[in-house]
């Protein structure tokens, strides 16, 4: 697995645990969904992403573009 397809997969997990908390447990859970976003747009702007960061120091491979 790469670092471009463990971040999609990490951030999947979090927005759709974000929105089904959301669902059935608190509305309050968007604040996370809407943080995850604006993250988004902050890192392709700034190319600066701790959990990528991380995943490169775990040994991980980048692989430009997808496949």
């Amino acid at each position: 697995m790469t670092v471009e397809r463990s971040i999609l997969l990490i951030v999947g997990i979090i927005v759709l645990g974000s929105a089904l908390l959301a669902a059935f447990h608190s509305p309050n859970w968007l604040w996370l969904t809407g943080i995850m976003g604006a993250h988004l747009i902050q890192a392709s702007f700034t190319g600066m992403c701790p959990v990528v960061m991380t995943l490169k120091k775990l040994g991980l491979p980048t692989k430009p573009g997808f496949t």
